[in-house]
């Protein structure tokens, strides 16, 4: 469980496939600290650390969480915004995150407002998942690439963020251009909610 509060961005050191799987190799400041077997959200995807070496990590992605995700675009050198597991006795700055993310969407629009910055995402749009939750609200959670976000000007396919600086500045959105892939997870909330209103 996280709260989509993104500790700092790691960067891609090494990328090696095998068969339908894909192991990262990262670093980051807080390498040291980390356990095999612990939980570490990558844009925003739950992956489990299986090896630590020389202040760096490796996790593992499969074919569902590449075909899903943005990871499988991902470059030596490329920034991934990261956070550890939530710890239950302390604050929930953000919102509730599973790190499993839904679906990927695309930036089509980039509005420098002049000390902030509104992107605008564009979903593929599934029927049949708004009707379970994966959707959007105004002023409802979203994550992108890991980072909790409150929705603005939500359409059955598409909304907008609203970025400070700090956020731009250390996180990975300031990476972020029209045309660029990022993960999304729906609020766990409305899907909760979605699905109990389908129960008769």
């Amino acid at each position: 469980m996280f709260s989509g509060i993104v500790e700092e961005f790691a960067t891609v050191v090494g990328i090696e496939k095998e068969q339908e799987n894909v192991h990262f190799t990262l670093t980051c400041s807080f390498v040291e600290e980390l356990k095999i077997d612990q939980s570490v959200a990558h844009n925003g995807v739950c992956l489990t650390v299986v090896r630590i070496f020389d202040g760096k990590y490796v996790v593992t992605a499969m074919k569902e969480t590449l075909d899903r995700s943005n990871l499988g675009v991902l470059k030596v050198g490329d920034k991934v915004n990261v956070e550890r597991s939530m710890k239950m006795n302390g604050r929930l700055d953000g919102h509730i995150v599973q790190g499993h993310v839904d679906q990927t969407a695309e930036c089509v629009a980039k509005i420098d407002q002049q000390g902030s910055y509104t992107f605008r995402f564009k979903y593929a749009l599934d029927p049949v998942m708004m009707k379970k939750g994966y959707l959007t609200v105004d002023k409802g959670s979203v994550t992108v690439n890991g980072v909790s976000l409150t929705v603005c000007n939500s359409q059955d396919d598409s909304f907008e963020v609203n970025i400070i600086p700090y956020t731009y500045d250390n996180t990975n959105f300031h990476q972020i251009e029209v045309g660029t892939k990022v993960n999304i997870e729906f609020d766990i909330i409305g899907k909760y909610i979605a699905r109990l209103q389908s129960v008769e």
